[in-house]
Formats: C-alpha cells, sequence, structure tokens
C-alpha cells in the first residue's frame, strides 16, 4: 500500500529513530512510548495485521521475532523482562493496518488485560 505509514517508514519516505534493519523489516523507537523501552518492529512485506499472515509468511514471522528477542538484548532489557504486542484488527486496538510488534520494556509493566 502506497500510503501507508509503515511502508512509507520502512521506505524512508518519512523518518524515523531506526534502531534496526536489515531486508525483511526495520525497527524504530515509537514516538510515543509507553516505558522506557518501547521500539516498533515492523516487515517491510505489507501484510495487514497479524490474522493476514499465511504459509507463505513462515519465514518472515519467525524473523521478526527472532529479530525481537535480538533487540531486547541490545536494549538492555532481555535479563529484566519485556512485553512484545502485536495489537489484530479493532477489537484488539489496532490502530495502523500493517503488521507490527510493540518490543515494550525497561520499567516493571503492570499486568495486562
Amino acid at each position: 500500500m502506497m500510503d501507508c505509514l509503515f511502508c512509507k517508514i520502512a521506505r524512508k519516505e518519512i523518518p524515523s529513530a531506526l534502531v534496526y534493519e536489515d531486508d525483511l523489516m526495520v525497527a524504530f523507537r515509537d514516538i510515543n512510548p509507553v516505558a522506557p523501552v518501547h521500539i516498533l518492529i515492523v516487515p517491510k512485506e505489507h501484510v495487514e495485521s497479524l490474522a493476514d499472515l499465511g504459509e507463505q509468511h513462515r519465514e518472515l514471522a519467525g524473523h521478526l521475532l527472532l529479530k525481537a528477542r535480538e533487540i531486547a538484548e541490545r536494549e538492555g532489557i532481555s535479563e529484566s523482562g519485556y512485553r512484545l504486542v502485536s495489537n489484530c484488527r479493532k477489537d484488539g486496538g489496532q490502530e495502523i493496518y500493517h503488521l507490527h510488534f510493540h518490543l515494550i520494556g525497561g520499567k516493571r509493566l503492570g499486568k495486562f488485560a
């Protein structure tokens, strides 16, 4: 999608505080962080949500999860703990319809839902 915010960030049409990039994904700091570490992990391929992943995305999905773990280690939150969240569709709180994960940590997080 040409007008998708995260597609534009991945194409570097919109600046971001990039913390990681490779051929499959970008990771950047959230502009409205809810914790000291709040990084968005976004595939470069436009997939609307977690519910839209298919068998053809098996490698991409695994890659995103493994890189999330690596980024957590680099950010120094691996030992203390972190949360990895993907909001899915309207009732799940998804606001931008491009698959992404929120990597959140750096403080004690409250109970979730």
